[in-house]
């Protein structure tokens, strides 16, 4: 059984700074993400990353939030800078059961944790 659990979600004024963790229990697959949604939003991917190191940003974030995962330890992280208020959102660590296709902001994901909150204040 895949279990993801996020830590690191606060509140911060705009300017600063957060940093979120998944552990992935259980998990073999080779692409990674983090998505948020705000309230009356949809769900958005904000960063995935692939076991290779590559790495897609959605282009609100790109410049700001960094993602990184140590593969040894199905952990993922995202370093997220110059946080603006519209960040505000409930982030969720997702990842894709599948080892095959593109690994992107828009791929389908299959396990999901249940969120951490980000609140960022003007």
């Amino acid at each position: 059984q895949v279990q993801l659990v996020e830590s690191g979600g606060g509140s911060v004024q705009s300017g600063g700074s957060l940093r979120l963790s998944c552990a992935a229990s259980g998990y073999t697959g080779n692409c990674m993400g983090w998505f948020r949604q705000a309230p009356g939003k949809e769900r958005e991917g904000v960063a995935v990353i692939h076991s290779d190191g590559s790495t897609t940003y959605a282009v609100s974030v790109k410049g700001r939030f960094i993602i990184a995962r140590d593969n040894a330890k199905n952990t993922q992280y995202l370093q997220m800078n110059s946080l603006k208020p519209e960040d505000t959102a409930m982030y969720y660590c997702a990842a894709r059961r599948s080892w095959f296709g593109s690994c992107t902001v828009t791929t389908i994901f299959d396990y999901w944790g249940q969120g951490t909150q980000v609140t960022v204040s003007s």
